[in-house]
């Protein structure tokens, strides 16, 4: 072996194939690198100081080494320092600037520092030195010599006064650090050796973090070929990020404001207003807005991406009961905003309540949920005639278009479009109303007689009440497949079953209904063969709902208990589907009520009566409804007739009759000192009037 070769081998250090190895793991970054190696090379630098900043895990720490390696290889002198590892203070900040030149003196004064005329200081972990922000501006930096550079990395943006500052505004560069694009995760993917097969699947779970990026890559190259990973079947992923994004949360309320806003599509300070039930709230939403991962927009405050996926899955994996209740509580709550909002609110708040339902199986994989907030509905005007029969013909065919044709003409305020933030045109629907056609809907569009004839057979529409169909809607390019407009047109209807208090029925026609028929199980929506009908030789499927079984507050309050789960399954949905009531015809209701007066004090035969089917007896009873809740209705209605002496003689007429009766109707007669006559006429009215109470509460519900 020679002296040289020996030479050699001596000073080859494992730091030397460290960072051989970790240059070639380095990917993309590449304007912040341009922007260094350009300043280093200038002989007067465009700036003095740069800051970076960005969440834990971001690739700070790995790009301040790439600094180093660019600043050795233009020949300049690198200090490095990391906040965790120093004394907050200035002779503590000294004493490792010392020792980091390589003085073992324990001196921490700024005298002899001999600092390198053209020397690069990188300090990472800046967050840790918050509290000399202040004297390295004033005091420290300005000492340096005129040809050096420092560089910060920390998780917090730097101090406004670093631009606020007249004498450093022109000398500082800030530079926020975001996820690597998807071109450059892929690069990365590469070079660690995973197949471009599983890229993209990678990428959806990391969505280009380079701390995920890393953990995943050497996950996938220790186990199985072809194995699947997910944040719930990989803690360990799991715990490493949660470790970078959280670290030291102040107190209970404030964990439980991670939590919220980790739930919430936005998060506003009302909101955790209401959720944390504190005075502090204005101050914990502060402190959120200050984390490092939380971005704020015009909606309020809202994690990274990766983040929020992050604490999610932690959330669900650590407390599932109540990750379940805070969710239903956050749901009850926007429900409640929802109905007190005003119409142009509610379909942002729609949105909002919808994304807290993003992990239940029936819910999903029916939205396209990176589209979330993208466009808005709105009604259709007569300029968007041409490009909504277009959608319908290219998507439909001709003899739709058709149908789609008459119906712009005989109910234009039935149709919305959907355009995106450009204003562009995007997909459209049409919400017919049904309850008032004529022979020419009938015949102009199979749709209508094949939903009035099950509406007719199943539930007829009484005097007043409405029936819709969702007769056309769909996105200019996917069709009824996952888009913005499938969003729109979920929310939209949505809206208007839930504001519409006289809605009997609402029917959806599908082209697709073996996709959507879990979906629309889970919200109570069954599907209505005998309702399809057949277009240019196109069979449409459908599905309904009589919201006078299941009314809207019911409905909403289902919906704010079903959403945040995450466990369901079909057999559990069928399950809990509300029974088949009877909507009953006014003289099949009066009927109805007589003989349930008339068997007042016979509990078995109130149990055959027709109204024990129906929502009058449902709604008011705690499930399942006994005779019992049909009997203290009864009472309920006999007692508003006694509410003035003419009235009283109406409740004594029915109390003598009914509720407490006297063997025959004379003796009742005889009872209240009245000719019988008398007595027959105050029945007859106390009859009318207890029917006639009945019935409304029946038309409208005990809520509406």
């Amino acid at each position: 072996m020679t002296a040289a070769n020996s030479s050699t081998k001596q000073t080859f250090r494992l730091a030397d194939r460290l960072a051989a190895a970790r240059r070639g793991r380095f990917v993309g970054r590449e304007a912040e690198l341009e922007l260094v190696r350009s300043a280093l090379l200038a002989a007067e630098p465009p700036f003095v100081v740069l800051h970076l900043y960005g969440p834990g895990g971001v690739g700070k720490s790995t790009l301040l080494r790439e600094y180093a390696r660019i600043a050795a290889e233009a020949a300049r002198p690198v200090i490095r320092l990391d906040g965790r590892n120093l004394e907050p203070s200035p002779p503590g900040f000294l004493l490792a600037l010392r020792q980091a030149l390589g003085f073992k003196e324990n001196d921490s004064t700024l005298d002899g520092l001999n600092w390198p005329a053209e020397g690069m200081l990188l300090i990472d972990t800046y967050e840790s030195l918050v509290s000399l922000d202040a004297w390295l501006r004033d005091t420290f930096l300005p000492q340096l010599p005129g040809h050096s550079l420092v560089v910060t990395a920390g998780r917090n943006p730097p101090d406004p006064a670093w631009r606020s500052d007249i004498d450093w505004a022109d000398l500082t560069q800030v530079i926020p650090l975001r996820n690597l694009r998807p071109e450059e995760s892929q690069t990365y993917l590469t070079v660690r050796g995973i197949p471009a097969s599983r890229h993209q699947e990678v990428l959806d779970f990391t969505r280009g973090h380079p701390l995920a990026l890393s953990l995943v890559a050497d996950l996938l190259n220790q186990g199985e070929p072809g194995a699947a990973f997910s944040f719930q079947t990989e803690p360990d992923v799991v715990r490493v990020l949660l470790q970078r994004f959280v670290h030291d949360v102040p107190s209970a309320d404030h964990h439980l404001a991670l939590q919220v806003c980790t739930l919430a599509w936005a998060t506003t300070e009302e909101l955790l207003a209401h959720v944390l039930d504190t005075a502090n709230a204005a101050e914990i939403f502060e402190w959120l807005r200050q984390l490092t991962f939380i971005e704020q927009g015009p909606l309020g405050l809202f994690p990274h991406d990766l983040a929020r996926e992050v604490l999610d899955a932690d959330f669900r994996w650590r407390n599932p009961d109540g990750y379940l209740q805070l969710n239903q509580r956050l749901t009850a709550y926007l429900h409640t905003v929802f109905l007190q909002a005003s119409s142009g609110k509610q379909q942002r708040i729609w949105f909002d309540l919808l994304y807290l339902a993003r992990h239940n199986p029936f819910i999903k994989p029916y939205f396209d949920w990176t589209a979330f907030h993208s466009g808005f509905a709105e009604p259709a005007a007569a300029d968007d005639a041409a490009a909504i029969l277009d959608m319908v013909q290219r998507h439909e065919g001709e003899a739709s278009a058709q149908i789609a044709r008459y119906w712009l003409c005989r109910q234009p305020q039935a149709f919305k479009v959907y355009r995106n933030t450009g204003g562009e045109l995007i997909g459209f629907m049409a919400h017919l109303a049904l309850h008032g056609a004529t022979p020419a809907d009938l015949a102009a569009d199979p749709a209508v007689p094949a939903a009035l004839e099950f509406a007719q057979r199943y539930g007829p529409a009484r005097p007043g009440e409405e029936i819709v169909h969702l007769r056309f809607w769909m996105d200019r390019d996917a069709y009824q497949g996952l888009s913005p407009a499938i969003n729109l047109t979920a929310i939209n209807s949505t809206i208007y079953w839930t504001t519409h208090p006289k809605l009997a029925w609402n029917f959806i026609t599908t082209a697709d209904p073996d996709f959507l028929q879990p979906h629309f199980t889970s919200l109570n929506m069954r599907r209505s063969p005998e309702a399809d009908f057949e277009v240019g030789g196109r069979r449409y499927s459908v599905f309904s709902h009589d919201w006078r079984v299941e009314p809207a507050s019911a409905w909403l309050a289902m919906k704010a208990e079903r959403y945040p789960q995450t466990d369901l399954t079909l057999e559990q949905l069928a399950a809990s589907l509300p029974p088949p009531l009877l909507v009953l015809s006014q003289p099949e209701f009066e009927e109805a009520v007589r003989q349930a007066l008339r068997d007042y004090t016979r509990p078995d035969l109130l149990a055959a009566n027709p109204l024990m089917r129906s929502r009058l007896v449902v709604e008011a009873a705690e499930p399942p409804a006994g005779p019992a809740a049909l009997q203290a209705l009864l009472q309920q209605a006999a007692a508003t007739l006694t509410g003035s002496p003419k009235d009283e003689k109406l409740y004594r007429a029915i109390y003598h009759t009914y509720l407490d009766p006297a063997p025959t109707q004379e003796q009742a007669a005889e009872r209240l000192d009245l000719p019988f006559n008398t007595y027959r006429y105050h029945l007859t009215n106390g009859l009318k009037r207890i029917v006639e109470w009945l019935w409304q509460r029946e038309l409208q519900g005990s809520e509406r």
